[in-house]
């Protein structure tokens, strides 16, 4: 029995026992096993002692190997060793453990060391230093994948997902961790020859044999030689392959049928010369899933061309299938999308290229926007989202923020060396905005890919931002100068409109301006919005401020409503400065473009809790002296605001009495509310997320609208006024319990009951309203209409000024696009009720 000792620059190739696969995505959702797992296997013909030694992990970026399993026992030739990670609650459990530890793995990126000590490694850094830790000598093996900072060879392996590990190629072992390791399907336990086999006489099979017409290949392992056109190649960006389809195939597909399209991937060295839209190629390779995809992967030595004489192939033409099954049908296919797509997502455009799109008129809907939360009709929605959604892709897997930075290296102080930041994302335009509830029109053919979880189309050719000449997909321009006057006086012309704008944590305490503040910051390493370690919550300095209330100014200015209630407006008395110190601040900047005068605020209530029961951010009301007039004083609910009180954790109620300033209109109460967020649980019994769509914290905004409601009938008696216009960010869908609680009261959406085809908000790809005006019956008689101004939550995010540089193309300007993330809701109404 002998030990394999260290090579002298780590790894070897001539190493006895390596690591044979790695998977970070145990009981994640989707994991076929519910723990993570690193499989060591010995290469050699003698056995090997692994007493002493250990297996060390440190995330992509990581410098701490804690995380670490002592070794134990003998490892016979051609013997694997598995060591168990953390365990999740998804998935089967591992056929077999050897080696018992907890290290939780990442499931994409990260770096695993095998080490012939149990001492964790320390004082190394990453590859582009002068001491990496895969070249120490007590490194006998080291694998570094999807965004690591180190790696054996010359580049990362490729990244892993819930669903994928990064598994050796055999027993190849050049040591090189792009080439020696693939993505495919967990095989822990599996085993391993003592040395390579022969490569088995590759059998000639059609491109749908080889799709077969399941989830996966009926030919995974086998080595095939396959023709057909090449469809689409994308020589940069990642992918790293083409898609081929077999001659004479599209047009009209049977959805029970196997794909006649397939991906073909190059993992190591430029694009094969004829790897060319529209030539017959012949290739040879081994057949394998990736994370859902069919592909067969082959070297360019095994790519030829095929000739001249065959068939073209036409895109297939049916309307989007609506299931993963009859998705499979076309998978790897062009294809031509018909009738109507609408964009239903921007979130990840400036991070990915990618834009999700819905089939049909209308983005994909939030259930509990539209049905009561858990009912048949909430699970319709879910399924039909189902049904309609796919994600418009660009044709590569660049992440656009991953900025690499270094000291020493690229200078004296943290500076990105290569960064993807210097980019532009496709997709992201001023001049051509994709936004939320735009029609598509496809003037080219796409791809059918599924990668990530998703269906895709990809287009035939990377598209590259910001002018997106290969772009397959034309979109409509739906921005407005201004909220549409149709909605808002529908029953008439109105005399006063109201607003309610969320405006993102508008601060002038600045995060620079306290040492223990943290930053986001652009591709530069300067900071542009607080992250952590302070109260403050918005820009980091003057000029993420200037960039960030240009854009604040120009929405409300242009909003054209009287009275506006605000949200997330710093809380100046929270942080020991000037009460109302933020909200004149922004009076004043509004009053600078506007024309001096134009706008007013109402100051805090005296009825507001002691400064150390508020929150941070605090709601507002702002309104126009020329238009209306105050009536009393300002209110506030200040009695619910310590611990285990209503709003013990959200913000007090304000409200004010208003009048048209001139003629004898009628009064009306004016309430601005910002209930508790739905991302955290709160104190109460029922605050945990219970997967009925309504998020965190329900009982806490359920307790939140029984106060509002029963505050408000005090606020009127002592006023003497009937109509009631409540106004604010809910953080509750239009069909969820909260608001349940004010409809039962007698009041109604002004919202849905004006504009129930358009919405206020966008997350994870669904639209709804998290922002409402609620009126009671009094003051629905005076209302002649309303609007959701759609300037937010539908644009990408590269357009607001928390991610200003983060890309290499400048998408800042002063206008009301990415104000925010909220779209302000406008109501009008009439002085008189009638």
């Amino acid at each position: 029995m002998v030990a394999a000792g260290p090579a002298v620059a780590a790894p070897s190739a001539g190493a006895a026992v390596v690591i044979n696969e790695v998977y970070g995505g145990g009981g994640n959702s989707g994991a076929p096993y519910n723990r993570d797992f690193i499989e060591l296997v010995n290469r050699s013909s003698n056995a090997v002692s692994l007493a002493g030694w250990s297996v060390q992990y440190a995330s992509a970026s990581g410098t701490s190997w804690s995380n670490k399993v002592n070794l134990t026992g003998t490892l016979a030739p051609g013997a694997t060793y598995v060591v168990g990670g953390a365990t999740g609650s998804t998935g089967a459990a591992l056929p077999r453990v050897d080696a018992e530890g907890t290290i939780n793995l990442s499931a994409s990126a990260g770096k695993v060391a095998l080490v012939d000590s149990t001492t964790a490694l320390s004082g190394c850094a990453a590859k582009s230093d002068p001491n990496p830790c895969s070249a120490l000598s007590s490194v006998v093996d080291f694998v570094g994948f999807g965004s690591a900072n180190d790696w054996a060879g010359s580049a990362a392996a490729a990244a892993g997902s819930n669903t994928t590990s990064l598994a050796r190629k055999g027993t190849q072992n050049t040591p090189d961790n792009s080439l020696d390791f693939l993505a495919g399907a967990p095989t822990p336990g599996a085993g391993a020859s003592t040395g390579p086999d022969p490569e088995p006489e590759p059998q000639q099979r059609t491109i749908a044999e080889i799709q077969g017409t399941g989830a996966t290949s009926p030919l995974v392992g086998q080595t095939v030689t396959t023709r057909g056109v090449v469809t689409a190649a994308y020589p940069v960006g990642g992918f790293r392959g083409f898609f081929l389809q077999t001659e004479g195939t599209g047009g009209p597909r049977d959805l029970t049928a196997a794909s006649d399209g397939v991906f073909v991937f190059q993992p190591s060295g430029a694009l094969d010369a004829d790897a060319v839209v529209g030539n017959y190629v012949e290739v040879t390779g081994k057949v394998s899933e990736f994370g859902g995809l069919t592909e067969v992967t082959a070297a360019a030595a095994a790519i030829t061309d095929a000739g001249d004489d065959f068939d073209a192939v036409t895109p297939a033409s049916n309307p989007w299938p609506g299931t993963s099954a009859e998705r499979e049908a076309i998978e790897g296919m062009l294809y031509q999308p018909s009738g109507p797509f609408t964009v239903s997502n921007t979130y990840s455009t400036n991070q990915y290229g990618e834009v999700g799109l819905a089939a049909g008129t209308k983005p994909l809907i939030q259930s509990t926007e539209v049905a009561a939360p858990r009912s048949p009709e909430a699970l319709a929605v879910e399924a039909d989202n189902a049904r309609r959604a796919v994600t418009l892709d660009d044709g590569a897997s660049t992440n656009f923020l991953a900025n690499s930075f270094s000291t020493g290296v690229c200078g004296t102080r943290p500076t990105p060396c290569l960064t993807n930041g210097d980019l532009t994302p496709a997709y992201v335009s001023q001049s051509k905005p994709v936004r939320v509830g735009a029609a598509v029109t496809f003037t080219k053919p796409v791809v059918v890919d599924y990668r990530f979880d998703l269906w895709r189309f990809q287009p035939t050719a990377t598209v590259v931002g910001p002018d997106n000449a290969t772009s397959p997909a034309e979109f409509e321009n739906t921005r407005t100068a201004a909220p549409d006057a149709g909605d808002i006086n529908q029953l008439g012309t109105s005399d006063i409109k109201v607003a309610s704008f969320n405006v993102l944590n508008y601060f002038t305490t600045l995060g620079v301006e306290n040492a223990t503040c943290q930053p986001y910051t652009d591709r530069a390493g300067d900071g542009v919005t607080v992250r952590t370690g302070c109260d403050q919550r918005g820009a980091w300095d003057a000029a993420d401020f200037q960039r960030q209330q240009s854009k604040i100014v120009s929405a409300i200015n242009a909003l054209g409503a009287d009275v506006v209630g605000l949200m997330e407006i710093e809380n100046s008395a929270a942080l020991g400065e000037q009460t109302d110190e933020a909200l004149a601040s922004l009076v004043t900047a509004l009053n600078a473009k506007a024309g001096a005068g134009t706008w007013a605020y109402v100051p805090s209530s005296a009825e507001l809790p002691p400064a150390s029961e508020q929150d941070v951010i605090t709601s507002a009301i702002i309104y126009k002296p020329a238009s209306v007039m105050r009536v009393d004083q300002s209110r506030a609910l200040g009695t619910q605001s310590a611990d285990g009180q209503a709003f013990g954790n959200a913000r007090e109620p304000i409200a004010q009495v208003f009048k048209q300033k001139y003629g004898k209109g009628d009064k009306f109460l004016f309430v601005v509310n910002h209930f508790k967020s739905k991302g955290s649980a709160g104190p109460f019994p029922g605050d945990e997320d219970t997967g009925d769509g309504q998020g965190s914290s329900v009982t806490s905004r359920i307790l939140q609208a029984q106060a509002l409601r029963d505050w408000v009938p005090t606020v009127l008696e002592a006023t003497s006024t009937k109509a009631v216009v409540m106004a604010g960010d809910y953080n509750s869908y239009t069909m969820e319990d909260p608001l349940d609680v004010l409809y039962k009261a007698g009041y109604t959406d002004v919202g849905s009951t004006f504009d129930n085809d358009s919405w206020s908000y966008s997350f994870s790809g669904l639209s709804g309203s998290l922002d409402h005006i609620l009126v009671n019956a009094d003051a629905l008689k005076m209302a002649t209409g309303a609007d959701h101004w759609n300037i937010n939550s539908g644009e990408s995010v590269a357009l607001e000024y928390s991610r200003w540089n983060y890309h290499g193309t400048d998408f800042h300007q002063p206008d009301p696009y990415r104000s925010s993330d909220h779209d302000p809701v406008v109501l009008g109404l009439k002085a008189f009720v009638k």
